[in-house]
Protein backbone atom coordinates (compact mmCIF):
# COMPACT_ATOMS: atom_id res chain seq x y z
CA UNK A 1 0.00 0.00 0.00
CA UNK A 2 1.26 3.52 -0.79
CA UNK A 3 2.42 5.70 2.07
CA UNK A 4 0.96 9.22 1.95
CA UNK A 5 3.22 11.83 3.44
CA UNK A 6 1.56 14.41 5.65
CA UNK A 7 1.53 18.13 4.91
CA UNK A 8 -0.67 21.03 6.00
CA UNK A 9 -2.77 21.33 2.83
CA UNK A 10 -4.45 24.47 4.18
CA UNK A 11 -1.14 26.34 4.43
CA UNK A 12 -1.74 28.58 1.39
CA UNK A 13 -5.38 29.23 2.28
CA UNK A 14 -5.04 31.40 5.39
CA UNK A 15 -2.81 34.49 5.46
CA UNK A 16 -0.15 34.61 8.16
CA UNK A 17 3.41 35.92 8.49
CA UNK A 18 4.81 32.47 7.74
CA UNK A 19 2.50 31.88 4.77
CA UNK A 20 3.42 35.24 3.22
CA UNK A 21 7.14 34.57 3.74
CA UNK A 22 7.01 31.10 2.16
CA UNK A 23 5.00 32.51 -0.75
CA UNK A 24 7.66 35.18 -1.33
CA UNK A 25 10.41 32.59 -1.09
CA UNK A 26 8.50 30.35 -3.51
CA UNK A 27 8.21 33.26 -5.97
CA UNK A 28 12.02 33.35 -6.00
CA UNK A 29 13.14 29.72 -5.64
CA UNK A 30 10.11 27.55 -6.25
CA UNK A 31 8.24 25.99 -9.13
CA UNK A 32 5.17 23.89 -9.93
CA UNK A 33 5.14 20.76 -12.08
CA UNK A 34 2.10 18.96 -13.48
CA UNK A 35 3.04 15.47 -14.77
CA UNK A 36 1.19 14.17 -17.83
CA UNK A 37 -0.11 11.24 -15.81
CA UNK A 38 -1.91 13.65 -13.49
CA UNK A 39 -1.32 15.19 -10.10
CA UNK A 40 0.69 18.22 -9.19
CA UNK A 41 3.90 19.02 -7.31
CA UNK A 42 5.30 22.23 -5.91
CA UNK A 43 8.98 22.42 -5.08
CA UNK A 44 11.64 24.51 -3.42
CA UNK A 45 15.24 24.03 -4.49
CA UNK A 46 17.87 26.02 -2.55
CA UNK A 47 21.44 25.88 -1.23
CA UNK A 48 20.62 26.51 2.44
CA UNK A 49 19.84 23.13 4.05
CA UNK A 50 19.03 24.55 7.48
CA UNK A 51 16.60 27.06 5.98
CA UNK A 52 14.66 24.56 3.90
CA UNK A 53 14.37 22.36 6.99
CA UNK A 54 12.77 25.30 8.84
CA UNK A 55 10.30 25.81 5.99
CA UNK A 56 9.49 22.10 6.00
CA UNK A 57 8.53 22.33 9.68
CA UNK A 58 6.51 25.52 9.16
CA UNK A 59 4.34 23.95 6.45
CA UNK A 60 3.86 20.77 8.47
CA UNK A 61 5.46 18.45 5.95
CA UNK A 62 6.94 15.01 6.54
CA UNK A 63 8.54 14.83 3.10
CA UNK A 64 12.19 13.96 2.62
CA UNK A 65 14.57 16.71 1.54
CA UNK A 66 16.60 15.44 -1.41
CA UNK A 67 20.20 16.41 -2.17
CA UNK A 68 21.16 17.48 -5.67
CA UNK A 69 24.79 17.78 -6.78
CA UNK A 70 25.37 20.49 -9.37
CA UNK A 71 28.34 22.15 -11.04
CA UNK A 72 27.80 25.33 -9.02
CA UNK A 73 27.30 23.50 -5.72
CA UNK A 74 24.90 21.34 -3.75
CA UNK A 75 21.22 22.23 -3.48
CA UNK A 76 18.44 20.82 -1.32
CA UNK A 77 14.98 20.16 -2.73
CA UNK A 78 11.67 19.86 -0.96
CA UNK A 79 9.04 18.47 -3.33
CA UNK A 80 5.42 18.15 -2.23
CA UNK A 81 2.74 16.37 -4.21
CA UNK A 82 -0.62 18.04 -3.60
CA UNK A 83 -3.12 19.05 -6.27
CA UNK A 84 -4.94 21.07 -3.62
CA UNK A 85 -1.89 23.13 -2.70
CA UNK A 86 -0.95 23.60 -6.36
CA UNK A 87 -4.46 24.89 -7.05
CA UNK A 88 -4.08 27.31 -4.15
CA UNK A 89 -0.83 28.57 -5.70
CA UNK A 90 -2.62 28.94 -9.05
CA UNK A 91 -5.30 31.02 -7.37
CA UNK A 92 -2.58 33.20 -5.86
CA UNK A 93 -1.10 33.87 -9.30
CA UNK A 94 1.66 31.25 -9.63
CA UNK A 95 1.74 28.79 -12.51
CA UNK A 96 3.95 26.11 -14.02
CA UNK A 97 5.87 28.50 -16.29
CA UNK A 98 6.37 31.29 -13.76
CA UNK A 99 9.89 32.42 -14.71
CA UNK A 100 8.69 35.34 -16.84
CA UNK A 101 5.02 35.23 -15.94
CA UNK A 102 4.57 36.07 -12.26
CA UNK A 103 2.04 38.14 -10.41
CA UNK A 104 2.12 39.53 -6.90
CA UNK A 105 -0.88 38.14 -4.99
CA UNK A 106 -3.32 40.47 -3.25
CA UNK A 107 -1.43 40.27 0.03
CA UNK A 108 -2.92 41.93 3.13
CA UNK A 109 -0.88 45.03 3.92
CA UNK A 110 0.18 43.69 7.32
CA UNK A 111 1.90 40.69 5.68
CA UNK A 112 3.58 42.39 2.72
CA UNK A 113 6.87 42.83 4.61
CA UNK A 114 6.96 39.06 5.18
CA UNK A 115 6.42 38.43 1.46
CA UNK A 116 9.22 40.85 0.56
CA UNK A 117 11.56 39.27 3.13
CA UNK A 118 10.84 35.86 1.62
CA UNK A 119 11.51 37.06 -1.92
CA UNK A 120 14.63 38.90 -0.77
CA UNK A 121 15.99 35.74 0.88
CA UNK A 122 15.44 33.88 -2.37
CA UNK A 123 16.29 36.36 -5.14
CA UNK A 124 17.65 39.37 -3.30
CA UNK A 125 21.07 40.50 -2.22
CA UNK A 126 22.54 43.08 0.13
CA UNK A 127 26.05 44.42 -0.21
CA UNK A 128 27.98 46.67 2.12
CA UNK A 129 31.50 48.01 1.76
CA UNK A 130 33.75 50.96 1.06
CA UNK A 131 33.59 53.03 -2.12
CA UNK A 132 35.83 55.86 -3.37
CA UNK A 133 38.89 54.05 -2.01
CA UNK A 134 41.14 56.11 -4.28
CA UNK A 135 40.11 59.32 -2.49
CA UNK A 136 41.42 60.69 0.77
CA UNK A 137 38.25 59.60 2.54
CA UNK A 138 36.41 56.44 1.48
CA UNK A 139 32.68 56.03 2.06
CA UNK A 140 30.88 53.14 3.71
CA UNK A 141 27.76 52.26 1.75
CA UNK A 142 25.03 49.63 1.48
CA UNK A 143 22.90 48.50 -1.43
CA UNK A 144 19.92 46.16 -1.79
CA UNK A 145 19.10 44.41 -5.06
CA UNK A 146 16.11 42.28 -6.07
CA UNK A 147 16.53 40.12 -9.18
CA UNK A 148 13.97 38.53 -11.52
CA UNK A 149 13.51 37.44 -15.12
CA UNK A 150 10.20 39.34 -15.06
CA UNK A 151 10.41 43.12 -15.47
CA UNK A 152 6.71 43.45 -14.65
CA UNK A 153 7.09 41.55 -11.37
CA UNK A 154 9.89 43.84 -10.15
CA UNK A 155 7.95 46.89 -11.31
CA UNK A 156 5.01 45.76 -9.15
CA UNK A 157 7.33 45.25 -6.18
CA UNK A 158 8.67 48.77 -6.68
CA UNK A 159 5.15 50.21 -6.81
CA UNK A 160 4.06 48.30 -3.70
CA UNK A 161 7.13 49.37 -1.72
CA UNK A 162 6.48 53.01 -2.55
CA UNK A 163 3.25 52.73 -0.55
CA UNK A 164 5.50 52.12 2.47
CA UNK A 165 7.73 55.11 1.58
CA UNK A 166 10.51 52.91 0.23
CA UNK A 167 11.24 54.85 -2.93
CA UNK A 168 13.74 55.56 -5.71
CA UNK A 169 14.24 51.96 -6.72
CA UNK A 170 16.16 51.77 -9.99
CA UNK A 171 14.99 49.02 -12.34
CA UNK A 172 17.37 48.00 -15.12
CA UNK A 173 18.13 45.04 -17.32
CA UNK A 174 21.02 42.90 -16.16
CA UNK A 175 24.41 43.04 -17.85
CA UNK A 176 25.60 39.47 -17.32
CA UNK A 177 25.50 37.15 -20.34
CA UNK A 178 22.57 38.00 -22.62
CA UNK A 179 20.99 40.23 -20.01
CA UNK A 180 17.77 38.22 -19.80
CA UNK A 181 17.10 39.28 -16.22
CA UNK A 182 16.35 42.51 -14.35
CA UNK A 183 17.61 44.17 -11.17
CA UNK A 184 15.72 46.47 -8.83
CA UNK A 185 18.30 48.42 -6.83
CA UNK A 186 18.03 50.61 -3.73
CA UNK A 187 20.79 52.85 -2.39
CA UNK A 188 21.68 53.67 1.22
CA UNK A 189 18.64 55.49 2.63
CA UNK A 190 16.03 53.19 1.14
CA UNK A 191 18.13 50.09 1.81
CA UNK A 192 17.93 51.01 5.50
CA UNK A 193 14.19 51.53 5.15
CA UNK A 194 13.98 48.04 3.66
CA UNK A 195 15.96 46.69 6.60
CA UNK A 196 13.45 48.17 9.05
CA UNK A 197 10.53 47.09 6.89
CA UNK A 198 11.63 43.48 6.55
CA UNK A 199 12.92 42.77 10.07
CA UNK A 200 11.68 45.21 12.70
CA UNK A 201 8.05 44.17 12.29
CA UNK A 202 8.86 40.50 12.01
CA UNK A 203 6.18 39.50 14.54
CA UNK A 204 5.80 35.80 15.21
CA UNK A 205 7.65 34.69 12.07
CA UNK A 206 11.16 33.36 12.63
CA UNK A 207 11.84 32.83 8.94
CA UNK A 208 14.79 34.78 7.58
CA UNK A 209 18.32 34.11 6.39
CA UNK A 210 20.67 35.20 9.15
CA UNK A 211 23.62 35.80 6.84
CA UNK A 212 21.66 38.46 4.93
CA UNK A 213 20.27 40.11 8.03
CA UNK A 214 23.80 40.22 9.47
CA UNK A 215 25.02 42.38 6.56
CA UNK A 216 22.46 45.06 7.47
CA UNK A 217 23.28 44.89 11.17
CA UNK A 218 27.03 45.10 10.60
CA UNK A 219 26.53 48.21 8.47
CA UNK A 220 24.28 49.83 11.08
CA UNK A 221 26.84 49.17 13.84
CA UNK A 222 29.70 50.60 11.79
CA UNK A 223 27.73 53.79 11.19
CA UNK A 224 27.18 54.44 14.89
Amino acid sequence: MPVYKKVNKNFFKVWSSNMAYVLGFFAADGYITSPKQGGGFWCLDIKDKEHIEKIKIIIGAEHKISIRKRIDGTTYRLQIGSIEMCNDLHNLGFYENKTKNMAIPHIPKKYFSDFIRGYFDGDGNVWSGLIHKNRKTSTLTIQVVFTSCSYEFLEKIREKLEVFNIVRGVLRQGKRGKGNYYRLTYSVLNSLKLYNFMYNGIGTSKLFLKRKKDVFEKYVKLRL
